[in-house]
C-alpha cells in the first residue's frame, strides 16, 4: 500500500510539473525592436563602472596635477576635466571614431600600431594598454555571441604584434556591438569624464554629491568636445593640452600615489 501511494504521489506531482511546463512560452523570435532594446541594455553595460576595466586605477594626471599644486580647489577640478575632455577629443577620438566606423582586426590593428607610436608619456601609454587589454577580455567574455571578439582574443592576447590602446579597442567593441559611430565616440568621452571625476572623489579633492553636481554642469562642456572633434579621421589627431600630457608623465616620479597614472 505504501509503495503503490509513493508511486501515486510521484505520477502527480510529474503531471503538475509536464502541466507547468506546457504553460511556459516558447521564446519569440528575436525581431527589429527586440534587438534594439537589447543594444541598449548592451550600452548601459559597457558604460557601467562594475565593468571590470581597471579604468578606477587611474586619475588621467589628476593626482600629479594635484601634487603639483596645479589643482587645489573645485573650480581648478572643473577646469582640469574641461581641458582633459577637450585633450581626448582632439587626440583619442579619432582612434575611436575609425576603430567603431571600420569594426575589423585588420583595421584596428593599424590604429593600435599607430596609437603606440603617436604616445610619447610613458604613464600614459601603460595607462591605456592595461586598460585596453582588460577590455578586450572582460567583452569577450560577456559578449559571447560576437565570434568577432572571440577570434581577437585568441588570435591577439599575449601577442606582441599588438599593444591593445584603450581607444581603438573601445572603438572596436562598440562597433561590433552595434553601436553607431556618434554613440560610441559620445561614450568614450563619458568614460573620460566619469573616471576623472571619481578619482577626485578618492584623492577627497570634493565630495560624492559634489561629484554628482561637477558631472552634470560640465556635460554641455563634454558634448561640445564630442560635437567639436567628432568624425575626424588619425591624420587630424592632434595633442591639445600638453601640460597635462607632462603632468602624468610625472606621476611614475611621485614619492607616495594612489594611482597607477
Amino acid at each position: 500500500m505504501e509503495q503503490d501511494h509513493s508511486a501515486l504521489k510521484k505520477m502527480r506531482v510529474d503531471d503538475a510539473a509536464d502541466s507547468v511546463m506546457a504553460e511556459v512560452p516558447a521564446p519569440a523570435p528575436a525581431t527589429a525592436s527586440s534587438m534594439n532594446q537589447q543594444l541598449f541594455w548592451s550600452q548601459w553595460q559597457l558604460l557601467d563602472s562594475i565593468l571590470p576595466t581597471g579604468g578606477f586605477a587611474h586619475s588621467c594626471g589628476l593626482e600629479a596635477a594635484m601634487q603639483s599644486r596645479i589643482v587645489n580647489n573645485p573650480e581648478d577640478l572643473r577646469l582640469f576635466l574641461i581641458q582633459a575632455m577637450e585633450n581626448v577629443g582632439s587626440l583619442l577620438l579619432p582612434f575611436v571614431y575609425c576603430a567603431s566606423k571600420s569594426p575589423d582586426a585588420v583595421a584596428w590593428v593599424k590604429l593600435d600600431q599607430l596609437l603606440e607610436a603617436t604616445l610619447t608619456n610613458e604613464v600614459g601609454r601603460k595607462a591605456s594598454t592595461s586598460q585596453g587589454s582588460a577590455l578586450l577580455r572582460v567583452a569577450a567574455s560577456v559578449f559571447t555571441e560576437i565570434q568577432a571578439l572571440q577570434d581577437l582574443r585568441k588570435t591577439f592576447l599575449g601577442s606582441t604584434s599588438v599593444s591593445f590602446h584603450h581607444a581603438p579597442i573601445f572603438g572596436l567593441i562598440c562597433g561590433l556591438v552595434g553601436f553607431d559611430c556618434e554613440t560610441t565616440q559620445r561614450a568614450y568621452m563619458f568614460v573620460t569624464m566619469r573616471d576623472v571625476i571619481s578619482a577626485a572623489t578618492r584623492l577627497n579633492l570634493i565630495g560624492p554629491l559634489a561629484a554628482s553636481v561637477l558631472q552634470h554642469q560640465v556635460a554641455p562642456d563634454a558634448e561640445r568636445m564630442v560635437q567639436k572633434w567628432r568624425d575626424r579621421d588619425v591624420s587630424e589627431a592632434s595633442q591639445t593640452a600638453p601640460l597635462l600630457d607632462a603632468l602624468q608623465g610625472c606621476h611614475a616620479y611621485m614619492f607616495s600615489r594612489l594611482f597607477c597614472s
